[in-house]
This record gives structure tokens, C-alpha cells and sequence, in this order.
């Protein structure tokens, strides 16, 4: 169980802060008597009531500490050697890795869609748009995270972890 004032990956909602837990008041949910999670998104509006037994994928976003690791990893995670240029079947890929919310695999997407990037800019080809958009939002969804971790501001993380990285190759 997580506790008020917790941060939590939940779902495809990101991060959100869990403000209350027990039964909702003033809403129609607390009528049932079942307890939730009452969840404030960071980074977007709203309020989100997710059951205890929620079968949404939900876990504490990273420590610092776990960021930090993570980041002296990002050189030795390797790209996945994507064949064949079925776009649905790449597509279900991608979805597929974002779906473990697993920031390991966030760092594989990127390093994935960048790598084809650049194989196709040299031979004069550009990347799929729904290729770029699950880079993209797997990128946002890494930065978001380590932002949080590190209390590092979101604009600034890709510096950071451009700069840890490199003195780390040292």
C-alpha cells in the first residue's frame, strides 16, 4: 500500500501525488463505502480516484539514489535491432516497452528510435512519425521522472544526464 503524500507512477497518467486515501468525499464514488487513492497528476489538471486494488500499474517513481544509478547504466543499455518496416508491428513494439513503466526500457525506446534515426538521416531517409512520437514520449516520460528524483527542473535534465554521462566516459 502507498502512502499520502507519496509520488507514484500510475499508469499511462505519469506521476501523480496521492492526497488522500480512504473513501471519497463529495463524490458519487463514496457512496460505495470502497476505498481509493486520490491522485493529483504533476504534470497535468485534474484528480484521478483509483481503487486500492487498482489493476492499473502503479509503483513509487525512482529515489535519487535509483536515478543516479540508472544513469551511470544508460551507456551499457543497448538498442533493440529493430527489423522490418511493418509500422503497426513496430508500433506494438514500442507500445509494448512503454507498457512495463520501467525506465530501463524508457532509456532502450530512446536509444532504439535514435539509433534508427540516425541509420536513416545517412541514407537519406527520415523516421516514421509514430516512430518519432513514441521516442518522444517515452523521452518525456524518462525526464518527467528524474526530474522529480534528482530536483532537477524538467528543461534542465537532458543536460544533466548529457554531462553525468559524459564525465562517466572518462
Amino acid at each position: 500500500m502507498f502512502r499520502k503524500g507519496e509520488y507514484v507512477i500510475y499508469g499511462n497518467n505519469g506521476i501523480c501525488c496521492i492526497e488522500e486515501i480512504g473513501v471519497p468525499r463529495d463524490t458519487p464514488l463514496g457512496d460505495s463505502g470502497k476505498e481509493y487513492y486520490t491522485l493529483a497528476p504533476v504534470f497535468s489538471s485534474g484528480k484521478i480516484y483509483a481503487p486500492l486494488d487498482t489493476k492499473v500499474f502503479m509503483r513509487p517513481i525512482l529515489t535519487k539514489r535509483q536515478a543516479e544509478r540508472l544513469i551511470s547504466q544508460i551507456p551499457h543499455i543497448q538498442a533493440e535491432e529493430i527489423e522490418g518496416k511493418d509500422a503497426r508491428a513496430l508500433g506494438e513494439k514500442y507500445k509494448d516497452c512503454l507498457d512495463t513503466h520501467q525506465c530501463e526500457d524508457l532509456v532502450r525506446l530512446i536509444k532504439t528510435v535514435y539509433r534508427k534515426e540516425k541509420s536513416l538521416e545517412e541514407s537519406g531517409k527520415k523516421l516514421a512519425k509514430t516512430e518519432r512520437e513514441y521516442g518522444n514520449l517515452a523521452k518525456e516520460l524518462l525526464h518527467r521522472e528524474f526530474s522529480m528524483a534528482l530536483e532537477v527542473p524538467y528543461e534542465d535534465v537532458e543536460n544533466y544526464i548529457t554531462e553525468k554521462v559524459a564525465a562517466l566516459q572518462k
